[in-house]
């Protein structure tokens, strides 16, 4: 960090726009947190910049103050993309919904992660539209009945996680809401990750989607339902870390430690494997039968889109001496014109 940047505090990022998201909303824990961790990362404000698309999410930009771009349904990943190899020295962050991400912005999201471009990537998962007052979106599930959809919906939801990892992206992870310290910790590998970092958050429309995430939120039942992953640990859960899940020959299954079984049995959680086959069965665990992911499922490391067009330029100037904007347009024939609009040669 630079001397010369300042102490900046959670005040510092908090716009003065006055926040026009309902009460209640899972957005407003989301923004917090992210403000929150932002004058962690020992950069001047003017470093930062927010990117959006559309949907209640999108309004990200107005209450962070940094630079932002509230642009058009499902283009930020393009913009940001562009944003980012311009001025790679810039911290780029995506905030994105289900339906911005996932439905007309789905080609882009794709095309970003592959890339491997540096930017963060928050998606947040209603699963829902709830700007345009409560249709179903893409990780809706099935049978859903919306205003849309009276009799329920036939459509298979997205899994954003598995559809991540199977783009290739470097980075995936979930967290949720109201799981505060978590999503901050969260939050901020994300940011120190060098390419494109994507993050799932579970977030509850109290208006059009209420409790969508109960099941694994509720104070009663969150130890049993949500499995915590942590680098170099067994996969253990339950309050009394009674439970864990191993390897099966079907895959993943849940083994009950009164039963005979311990955590040996279990998976030792490792976020840096390079073959993405676990982290995509992690991302797979549904309920009620498995309990729900949260943490980092994967955290590899490959040169970011950004460094690598950067390089070529470099390489393809110094091979050729050539390539500099400044030497193009002093190329060829040129003219100078004086003060008194005399005309010579260049």
């Amino acid at each position: 960090m630079s001397t010369d940047t300042p102490t900046l505090t959670k005040k510092d990022f908090q716009s003065d726009q006055e926040v026009r998201w309902c009460p209640g909303c899972g957005d407003y824990a989301i923004l917090s947190a992210v403000q929150t961790i932002m004058p962690q990362l020992g950069l001047p404000k003017e470093k930062f910049v927010v990117v959006s698309g559309i949907g209640c999410s999108s309004r990200f930009p107005y209450y962070v103050d940094s630079y932002g771009f509230h642009s058009i349904h499902g283009r930020a990943p393009a913009i940001a993309t562009g944003l980012k190899l311009s001025r790679p020295d810039l911290q780029v962050w995506i905030a994105t919904g289900d339906g911005d991400a996932m439905s007309i912005g789905g080609n882009h999201l794709i095309q970003i992660l592959r890339r491997n471009v540096g930017v963060k990537i928050l998606l947040f998962n209603n699963r829902i539209y709830g700007l345009t007052k409560g249709q179903y979106s893409p990780t809706s599930e099935v049978g859903k009945r919306t205003k849309s959809t009276p009799h329920g919906s036939l459509d298979a939801p997205f899994n954003p996680l598995a559809l991540a990892i199977g783009a290739g992206a470097t980075f995936v992870a979930r967290s949720v809401d109201i799981y505060q310290k978590h999503l901050r910790e969260i939050l901020h590998r994300a940011a120190e990750h060098e390419g494109t970092a994507f993050i799932e958050i579970y977030q509850n429309c109290n208006i059009f989607n209420d409790k969508a995430f109960s099941y694994m939120t509720e104070k009663g039942v969150r130890d049993a339902q949500t499995l915590y992953l942590k680098h170099g640990e067994p996969l253990v859960f339950g309050k009394e870390k009674d439970r864990g899940v191993r390897l099966a020959n079907n895959g993943l299954e849940i083994v009950d430690f009164a039963d005979g079984g311990s955590p040996d049995d279990c998976i030792t959680w490792d976020e840096t494997v390079a073959n993405p086959t676990l982290a995509f069965m992690m991302a797979n665990m549904l309920p009620p039968e498995m309990p729900s992911p949260v943490g980092v499922l994967r955290a590899v490391e490959q040169p970011a889109y950004e460094a690598q067009v950067v390089g070529q330029i470099e390489e393809a100037v110094e091979k050729s001496g050539q390539g500099r904007i400044e030497d193009l347009l002093y190329t060829g024939e040129t003219w100078k014109v004086g003060e008194d609009g005399e005309v010579s040669a260049g």
